[in-house]
């Protein structure tokens, strides 16, 4: 493994300290694990968290007299272009703005593979313009040029950002790592009966306590792909015994054991079995995954107690929204909290329109309404005295005097609205930044955003205050 990594790394024109990294796991350090899609310009901002979590853990780890060190993961076999074929990047005014090439591939074709064609030299060009000229804009170029596939363009990338951090970049799709995976390759498909079982008991277990399949189990799932013609076609059990299916060709289990052993690189783990791969492969200590990552290890746990006796612990990968100085701004200036952003923008403009009314009117709105409670309540009280059917009459009336006075204050916030168009825009804007298209930033918006306008230097800072002991989603302030 130490030799194909470092003959990896030199393709990757990884930095010095990649290789004392890999001198190290040569030598018997853990790995602490991660990985990633190869997106477009180095996929959202997420991917780089994954990135310092592991690099956070490994030194942690070492700290404690565990050598560790940070590995990545590229995952360059999946087949979904769609998914890694977009980045997007914040612009004034109008939200995120989608980039795309027009690569294309076979169906099913893993990405990793995919060329880039000519018209990316102007999409990196038009990513210049929207985020200036800078060192990480020009090393966008250097990596995503014609010629160039998602994989390579991708880890060039990353290698050149995470140079001082010692991360260990490794392509999946390698046909070396299927030579020592072999084995495990052999076992799922002797297994393949047994394994689809415990998968489909899984799967109940998740349903009774109520928890969803991330992966759809069918009675003829089995774990693997087979590459046939450039494509990714799932390997599925036969209704014969021995007898398996590759899209709708009939093969016996003995055909795919001899080519476990003549063409193991035939064959591609899916994302159950993936982590159970990179384990054989790795020293994993524990493995950083998102949301999704952890749930498919509830699934994934079976295969890996089956196949290895053990099941690698998982932790939550470092979540967080940075709020650059202009949303700070703003969210001092109308007194709002992040989960404001949660309700809409509709809800964050009427919020906003409040501050630009006198206190006086918002007095007003609020003597009123705590008028009518407390007169309804002494006129009910009486009634009550009087006839106790007329006091849900009485509460029906309040009710409605309240709500016509709820919606006149509405009404009252949109009329200011319609007069302050700055109101709008202020909403608009910490939206975009902080909540774009109702999703989190860091799903949405691609990390080359953010180190393009701050420098590399962002990484090392937010390497700095990630709380290893903190799972849930933090707010940084840049």
């Amino acid at each position: 493994m130490a030799d194909i990594l470092e003959r990896q790394n030199r393709a990757f024109q990884a930095s010095r300290k990649a290789f004392e990294s890999i001198s190290r796991l040569r030598s018997g350090a853990w790995a602490m694990v991660t990985g990633q899609q190869v997106g477009l310009f180095g996929g959202p901002v997420f991917a780089i968290y994954k990135a310092l979590t592991a690099i956070k853990l490994a030194e942690e780890a070492s700290t404690l007299g565990l050598d560790c060190v940070p590995v990545f993961w590229l995952a360059t076999e999946d087949h979904d272009l769609e998914e890694v074929n977009q980045a997007k990047i914040p612009t004034a005014g109008v939200g995120c703005e989608q980039l795309r090439t027009n690569a294309s591939s076979p169906r099913e074709a893993p990405v990793g593979t995919v060329s880039l064609g000519v018209d990316v030299s102007a999409i990196v060009q038009h990513a210049q313009t929207l985020l200036g000229d800078g060192p990480v804009t020009q090393l966008l170029a250097d990596c995503y040029k014609p010629g160039e596939t998602f994989g390579t363009a991708f880890r060039r990338f990353f290698a050149h950002a995470f140079a001082d951090s010692g991360v260990i970049l490794v392509d999946g799709s390698d046909p070396e790592l299927d030579q020592i995976a072999a084995p495990l390759y052999k076992q799922v498909i002797a297994r393949a009966t047994e394994l689809n079982h415990l998968l489909l008991g899984r799967d109940q277990e998740l349903r009774a306590a109520q928890y969803h399949q991330q992966v759809h189990i069918t009675p003829s799932t089995t774990p693997l792909f087979v590459l046939r013609e450039g494509a990714r076609v799932p390997l599925h059990l036969g209704r014969e015994t021995k007898v398996f299916l590759i899209g709708k060709e009939r093969v016996l289990d003995s055909d795919l054991l001899e080519l476990t052993a003549s063409a193991p690189d035939s064959f591609s783990p899916n994302v159950l079995l993936r982590p159970v791969v990179q384990d054989y492969l790795l020293p994993t200590l524990a493995y950083i995954g998102g949301a999704a990552e952890v749930a498919y290890f509830a699934q994934a746990a079976v295969l890996y107690q089956a196949l290895s006796a053990r099941t690698t612990p998982i932790v939550p990968r470092f979540s967080a929204t940075l709020i650059e100085p202009r949303a700070k701004t703003l969210l001092e200036k109308y007194q709002l909290n992040f989960p404001d952003l949660f309700s809409g923008q509709e809800a964050l403009r009427e919020r906003i329109g409040w501050h630009w009314f006198g206190h006086n009117l918002q007095s007003s709105f609020d003597r009123a309404q705590a008028a009518v409670s407390s007169a309804m309540a002494e006129l009910s009280q009486a009634l009550g005295r009087l006839d106790k059917t007329l006091v849900e009459s009485a509460e029906h009336a309040e009710s409605k005097m309240l709500y016509q006075l709820t919606s006149l204050r509405s009404r009252a916030v949109r009329a200011e609205l319609r007069q302050s168009e700055v109101a709008e825009r202020h909403a608009r804007g910490l939206t975009n930044s902080l909540y774009p298209n109702k999703t989190l930033q860091e799903r949405e918006v691609s990390a080359i955003y953010f180190l393009a306008k701050y420098g590399l230097e962002l990484l090392p800072q937010l390497l700095g205050v990630i709380h290893s002991d903190c799972v849930d989603h933090q707010l940084i302030t840049l």
